[in-house]
């Protein structure tokens, strides 16, 4: 093992040896096709890679993408899960990555309506297979309907993935809005994806930052950039993760640095370091007035 791979460890290693933490990052952002379950996947990829326990959650529970994002095929899902066919345990699937995946449903439109109790048993079946868990990377569905807030919500770090387009910078601001008013979440990680240039992402950021230190009461934390990347592409393509794939190219290297950064991000005040802390958020459920977010 070189220095530098056994650095990477050492944080997980200590980890371990002082309390049985559990690190949950959502990964959200206000509108589909900013490359959100792309980074959730890496992420998940990367944070293995520093010999983390992980799982991730394709929590679009009707639409799901991470499976084929990795190019897997598992025969059990959620939905089986939900209709007592089959227990969490049974339907995890190992990713040649090294992590374990919870496969959500596809192409069934009730999963993404559940109801409050059919949420609390995905719950209690979540924490049946997190005993021994050091990360939880959550992919949500794009929006802002209640099962996504639910979810991002209940995590320890909220990450918002934005592009260079407006729509993803006024859709990020409603998220927060939403989840700030709805849910008192105030404090957001903001990674810049798909980036052209170097820095754009510190301007998409510091955009987003001053529209939000205008009108809403959020703290809002710098996560990096990932820059737009032909080997990101191929990656897709290959149904593997950039970082797994083409490890040397700049979008995986810029991956890995965002694990190995959110690997020492400390919990928010106020929260503890295991899933029964997700788990009891996960399943309040305040009530949601529906209006025009501006």
């Amino acid at each position: 093992m070189s220095p530098r791979d056994s650095q990477r460890k050492e944080p997980a290693r200590q980890r371990r040896a002082a309390a049985p933490a559990v690190q949950v990052i959502a990964v959200t952002g206000g509108k589909g096709g900013v490359g959100k379950s792309s980074v959730s996947v890496n992420l998940a990829t990367a944070f293995a890679q520093l010999g983390r326990r992980t799982l991730l959650l394709d929590g679009d529970l009707g639409l799901a993408n991470a499976d084929v994002l990795l190019g897997l095929t598992p025969r059990h899902t959620l939905a089986h899960v939900v209709r007592g066919e089959r227990s969490m345990q049974e339907i995890l699937v190992d990713a040649p990555q090294g992590f374990q995946v919870v496969p959500a449903a596809s192409g069934i439109a009730q999963m993404a309506a559940l109801s409050a109790v059919e949420h609390l048993g995905i719950v209690r079946e979540l924490a049946t297979v997190c005993a021994d868990l050091e990360t939880l990377v959550v992919d949500t569905p794009a929006g802002i309907a209640p099962g996504v807030l639910q979810l991002v919500q209940a995590a320890q770090h909220v990450l918002v993935v934005v592009c260079d387009e407006p729509t993803s910078i006024t859709d990020a601001y409603a998220l927060m809005k939403v989840l700030r008013r709805d849910h008192g979440v105030g404090s957001f990680r903001v990674l810049a994806n798909l980036v052209r240039e170097r820095g754009q992402g510190r301007r998409l950021f510091e955009t987003l930052s001053r529209v939000t230190g205008r009108f809403l009461d959020v703290t809002l934390d710098y996560a990096g950039e990932v820059p737009e990347d032909p080997w990101l592409r191929r990656s897709i393509r290959d149904q593997r993760p950039v970082v797994d794939a083409y490890p040397a190219s700049p979008s995986a290297r810029a991956l890995r640095t965002l694990a190995e950064t959110a690997d020492g991000w400390p919990l928010p005040h106020g929260t503890r370091g295991n899933i029964e802390f997700f788990a009891e958020r996960l399943v309040r459920r305040p009530a949601t007035t529906l209006e025009v977010v501006r």
